[in-house]
């Protein structure tokens, strides 16, 4: 703990506004490979999987926060909010590239993708659960809603369950890193909801 607190000191004067700033960066990772031709043979593809990918990592990485204020003294809860709302932007950005690249704006060709895709639903189920406590992330929500606001953002949980759901079930067979995705997902939630002892 003595050696986090020179760190925890130093986030201090870091703002929020730099996290979404940074949140940003693999975004451009993403266009650059894009216009350079590094993308893939299958860009649309590939410009999905990243997005979803990169929505996946933030959405664990909010999750992340509150276990290692508790097990290892590093605060991040000021960057919560940001780390949020960054995924929720990635999630997004995925839904477009599903909805405008692959499907081509065809809404007859999307709902058949999705009948024909399960896995599907877990992403849209996960995305509209996420979608209240984007809308509502912001100070004029917390203090309308009072003690309210806690319970809905609690719908986090459920969220992130369906997205690894989502990215597990697309796979026709679950790879080592799915099994990492899934794994990690499961050890926060123990963590998260069994009081920590040390």
């Amino acid at each position: 703990m003595q050696l986090v607190a020179p760190l925890n000191s130093s986030l201090r004067r870091v703002p929020p506004g730099w996290v979404y700033l940074a949140g940003l960066i693999p975004l451009a990772w993403v266009i650059w490979l894009t216009v350079s031709g590094g993308i893939g043979i299958d860009p649309v593809k590939e410009i999905e999987h990243r997005l979803g990918k990169i929505a996946l990592w933030f959405l664990i990485g909010g999750l992340a926060i509150t276990p290692l204020r508790r097990i290892a003294g590093l605060n991040l809860i000021r960057y919560r909010r940001a780390v949020g709302l960054i995924a929720f932007f990635y999630i997004v950005l995925h839904m477009l590239a599903w909805i405008i690249l692959d499907m081509g704006l065809l809404w007859e060709q999307a709902v058949r993708d999705l009948i024909k895709r399960s896995y599907l639903y877990f992403g849209m189920t996960g995305a509209v659960l996420l979608l209240p406590l984007a809308l509502t992330s912001n100070n004029a929500s917390v203090r309308r809603l009072g003690r309210n606001w806690r319970r809905l953002h609690w719908l986090v949980y459920p969220a992130v369950g369906f997205g690894v759901l989502h990215y597990l079930w697309q796979m026709k067979v679950i790879t080592p890193e799915g099994w990492l995705w899934a794994g990690v997902f499961a050890g926060l939630m123990a963590l998260r909801f069994r009081p920590f002892r040390g």
